[in-house]
């Protein structure tokens, strides 16, 4: 009972420090802690904002809201500049605070009813709910008699002094005596001012802060204040407009949000962000006159309605989808959201909805290709024919004049994904050999609905051979005919091909498989999201019991392991295997509370994100089995790269992440080696081996190797080996 109110104490106490960090969009601890400690430059309003976080992450798990939300500071962030508004203006009283509670249970409500609205259109709600409380607060209060407005900043001097004595003092006229321009100083002052700060020294913290949150942020902050201040100038506008309340954190947060938190970081979000400063100033200017008749300042309104006003015309567009780019999975920093993006852009390919596989069982040659010599010309060109070939070459056995001498006549053909079968044409002969029947071109055919237009079409089957029926339900790897020579084949072969709609005769599409094998000379090559090419030996993946129990992990399973670092004595680790409420599987190490999310279909498995300790035994543990081909092939390959935000952040990655957005010069691959296999009747050991290599301007800078040994269902053997750690560890009983 007591551990577990520990456990709610901390994760509430984690929920008001993400409050802070949330204003810039983050969820980093230490970004959060500089910006509470700079909301308590005035102590008042540093009191004022924490007390209104506080209470209204408490009134939502009191009313009965998810505690993961609460913790991740979304209900408090708002609420916390409301408070931190009201401490600037009101004097502090029993009045002041009693007022001050009610505002931020109104600010919560806000918050939940516009992220409400927002969400339908799938768009942030922002700060929305802090402008409309801390106006409607503004304006009831010009009624309560018993509050009483502040005087503090009139004789700052003497405040500074009362706080801090004259060394505060000194320090005050060294740091605005600091020779910088002008609008060097509006530009801290404008950070400081989204906590209702004003002073120099507050904003640069905050920049520090932000800067060793994201370069990237740091970047867009610059660009975004700057690119508004030579507009100005370039305009005549006056540019005591962004000295006054310091309004020029509309286009810091703009260019933030716009240029690398909903959008992921690159030329065309850099671009978007200068491109849009004059319509800033437009709202800017145009709401000011506006909210001046009700005596309201327009606060961050600029920053609200043009994000939202970008993000909403972008869900419209027609093509040029990644220019610029939305965000699919939110990752809280735009160095995460740029690697993380990328990484998967690279290893999967985002335009495929159906992951489908080779429809055959063992290795099978591309006789013709894409753009073939005989067929697949102009509109059927994405199309492929697979026969079976022997070590020599040729694709049938003794003289080659009958239909069974050719290896492939006959041999099983299998559903290459989920679906439902569209369309079936039976009943047509197999010609013999040398014949071709051009009145039914196509033969034998079945067409399967896959996805919405994603249909397969498999040709050219064996008469009688078929064994489902127009509207059956056919799983992936099912049998569901046989390879044939009807149709326009002279010899027997398969022919396959996608298409967007069901009829057979249809053009086709270039669409990939998902994953397949590439036999070549002495080894195996995996290939994801590739299409074969002519002439190269593609199979399937025929899975592997010892390697499908191991990396089956099951919700609720416990991998434990005996581990010794460094030849320390023998510690224990745990990992979880747990799923979220979306249904993404991971494993959570018990230890660190470190989560490695993955993927597993039956035949791959493969890692997709990490998150937490670097250090821990599941990092290395997510480094060494990446991905995973649940299937023993001789001297296999698996080849794949990182996300960098997967490494920790040293020299090179921190001054990398300022021009990531243009031009990458680091890159991190994997490789995995299947270097053994010993089958016996009772079970079989596999002993693969794994690198992990990163590559700063093309040389080495980081080398880490793995050992893995698989046997009766359990990781008997894992090594990892580098520069400054060695592991040795072994999958014992939980």
């Amino acid at each position: 009972m007591i551990q577990k109110l520990e456990k709610n104490i901390i994760l509430f106490s984690e929920g008001v420090l993400l409050s802070y960090s949330q204003v810039f969009f983050s969820k980093q601890k230490s970004f959060a802690l500089i910006l509470l400690l700079v909301t308590f430059f005035d102590w008042i309003a540093g009191l004022s904002g924490l007390i209104a976080v506080f209470v209204s992450n408490l009134a939502a798990v009191a009313i009965g809201f998810r505690k993961h939300t609460v913790t991740q500071g979304f209900y408090g962030f708002n609420s916390l500049l409301v408070g931190l508004g009201m401490g600037i203006f009101y004097q502090p009283g029993i009045e002041f605070f009693f007022v001050l509670v009610f505002s931020a249970i109104l600010t919560f409500m806000l918050t939940i009813w516009l992220d409400g609205f927002f969400g339908k259109y799938g768009l942030p709600s922002l700060s929305w709910a802090f402008l409309l409380g801390i106006w409607i607060v503004s304006l009831a209060s010009r009624e309560f008699s018993a509050l009483a407005m502040s005087e503090r900043g009139l004789f700052l001097l003497n405040e500074i002094y009362e706080h801090g004595g004259i060394k505060m003092v000194k320090l005050y006229y060294w740091v605005n005596d600091l020779p910088m321009h002008p609008s060097i100083s509006t530009y801290f002052k404008s950070l400081a001012a989204i906590f209702f700060q004003y002073h120099l020294l507050a904003g640069a913290i905050v920049a520090i802060g932000l800067l060793i949150y994201s370069r990237i942020a740091f970047l867009l902050s610059i660009l975004g204040f700057f690119a508004a201040y030579f507009y100005y100038v370039l305009i005549g506008a006056n540019l005591a407009e962004l000295n006054y309340s310091y309004i020029g954190f509309n286009y810091i947060l703009s260019a933030i949000a716009i240029g690398g938190f909903f959008i992921v970081p690159s030329k065309y979000s850099f671009l978007w962000v200068i491109l849009l400063t004059p319509i800033i100033s437009f709202i800017i200017i145009s709401t000011s006159l506006l909210f001046n008749l009700l005596g309201l300042p327009i606060y961050s309104l600029a920053f609200n309605i043009i994000v939202v006003l970008f993000l909403y015309v972008l869900k419209f567009r027609e093509r040029h989808f990644n220019s610029p780019e939305l965000v699919v999975v939110q990752q809280f920093s735009p160095e995460r959201n740029l690697y993380s993006q990328n990484n998967y852009k690279s290893r999967f390919d985002v335009n495929t909805s159906t992951q489908l596989t080779p429809p055959f069982m063992g290795e099978w040659v591309v006789s013709q290709g894409h753009n073939g010599e005989h067929t697949h010309k102009e509109d059927w060109r994405h199309a492929w024919d697979f026969e079976i070939c022997d070590e020599e070459g040729k694709n049938f056995d003794r003289m080659g004049l009958e239909q069974k001498d050719f290896y492939c006549f006959g041999k099983p053909v299998l559903a290459p994904a989920d679906g439902v079968v569209q369309e079936i044409l039976q009943g047509i002969p197999d010609n013999a050999i040398g014949d071709m029947n051009l009145g039914n071109n196509w033969g034998n055919t079945i067409v399967i609905k896959h996805s919405d237009k994603i249909y397969t079409k498999l040709c050219h089957l064996k008469m009688g051979s078929i064994k489902t029926y127009k509207g059956a339900y056919v799983k992936k790897g099912e049998v569901i005919a046989q390879c044939g020579n009807s149709g326009r084949s002279v010899v027997p072969h398969l022919h396959f091909q996608i298409q967007s709609d069901p009829f057979i005769g249809s053009k086709t599409i270039d669409y990939p498989f998902a994953y397949y094998l590439v036999k070549e000379k002495d080894h195996y090559q995996l290939e994801t999201y590739d299409r074969p090419l002519k002439g190269q030996l593609v199979s399937g993946t025929v899975k592997n019991e010892a390697l499908s129990k191991t990396f089956g992990f099951i919700p609720g399973q416990t991998l434990s392991f005996e581990t010794n670092r460094n030849g320390k004595p023998m510690k224990k680790e745990h990992l979880d295997v747990k799923s979220d409420m979306y249904n993404n599987t991971y494993l959570e190490c018990r230890e660190t509370l470190s989560k490695a999310y993955f993927h597993c279909d039956g035949d791959l498995f493969y890692f997709n994100h990490f998150e937490g300790d670097k250090d821990s035994f599941l990092y290395f543990f997510y480094l060494a089995a990446y991905k995973i081909v649940l299937g023993y092939y001789n001297k296999l390959e698996v080849k794949d790269i990182y996300p960098l935000s997967a490494f920790k952040k040293g020299f090179a990655l921190f001054w990398h992440d300022f021009i990531a957005p243009f031009y990458s010069f680091i890159t991190a691959d994997y490789t995995l080696y299947y270097l053994k296999n010993d089958d016996n009747l009772v079970d079989s050991s596999i002993v693969m081996k794994a690198e992990t290599r990163q590559f700063v301007l093309n040389k080495l800078s980081l080398a880490v190797d793995f050992e893995m040994c698989v046997s009766k269902g359990r990781i008997s053997l894992f090594k990892v080996k580098s520069n400054t750690v060695m592991i040795d560890a072994k999958e014992v009983e939980s």
